[in-house]
């Protein structure tokens, strides 16, 4: 076992818990789940800790791409994010640095292990709320305060970081294994739905946003400047700030115009003043 690798394993396991929904230390959901929960986010961090910005990034922005459009619904997840982002990049940046793998391993563990975990720390949440409110219910303040703020923070900490610094720590050995020891034709296969994936994800998104199919004209054009035409990424931002902003003025102008309403009667009958 390699030891330079558990301080990378052990930052990105607390990366992991500061990205969590319920993490006080980076205000909440502003800071922390909406910030450092975001596998782009996590690409960097990760990066940063391994010591290969570049090689996180791009794996951060291959991992967000896939769930660019994951929703929760009533607390109901089909994949857990934050285990995803950090688990999956770390692995990858521990093995092969390849985006694609990245991807692979973000869908499954989010979608496994991320879940089982999820839903554990939802059942112990439940246990701690009732009791912090019988606590409450007897005016005991140190059981309100630590049923409520110190029980669920080492929960969270034990069921997310100490998971993904275990999984990157001793997993990355299996999946070097598995990477060098499949068929060649399986690891073509894992490379190419991890390229795949983050369309679908992006396929997800453009589902969502778009609400008329005229739409589709401007992200088929955004994509033709992009690939034939050697656009940068800035300069299409501005052209389509441009097109959007164009786009609202004539929408606007048209719904303001008053439809005059003609009278087809008068303009049917022809009256010559000579008859009269």
């Amino acid at each position: 076992m390699e030891t330079t690798l558990f301080i990378p394993a052990l930052l990105t396991g607390i990366f992991c818990y500061l990205g969590a929904i319920e993490s006080p230390w980076l205000f909440g959901m502003s800071g922390g789940f909406y910030i450092m929960g975001r596998p782009l986010v996590a690409g960097l961090l990760v990066g940063l800790a391994f010591g290969d910005v570049q090689a996180g990034v791009l794996c951060g922005l291959a991992v967000q791409a896939v769930f660019i459009a994951n929703l929760s619904t009533g607390g109901a997840t089909n994949s857990e994010i934050t285990y995803a982002a950090y688990g999956g990049i770390g692995l990858a940046l521990a093995t092969t640095k390849e985006p694609a793998v990245a991807v692979t391993l973000s869908v499954l563990l989010g979608q496994t292990f991320g879940l089982i975990f999820y839903n554990t720390r939802m059942a112990l949440y439940s246990f701690w709320n009732n009791k912090a409110q019988h606590a409450a219910e007897t005016n005991n303040t140190r059981g309100i305060v630590l049923n409520h703020l110190f029980y669920p923070q080492i929960t969270t900490f034990l069921l997310r970081a100490v998971p993904v610094f275990l999984a990157i720590y001793y997993g990355s050995g299996l999946v070097e294994w598995l990477l060098a020891n499949v068929p060649e034709v399986i690891t073509k296969i894992i490379s190419v739905l991890g390229g795949v994936l983050p369309a679908l994800g992006i396929a997800m998104l453009m589902n969502i946003v778009i609400k008329s199919k005229i739409q589709l004209i401007f992200f088929f054009a955004g994509f033709v400047l992009l690939a034939f035409a050697g656009l940068s990424m800035i300069a299409l931002v501005f052209i389509s700030a441009l097109v959007a902003y164009l786009y609202f003025i004539a929408s606007n102008k048209s719904a303001a115009t008053p439809i005059k309403e003609t009278n087809s009667s008068n303009s049917d009958v022809f009256e010559d003043e000579d008859l009269f």
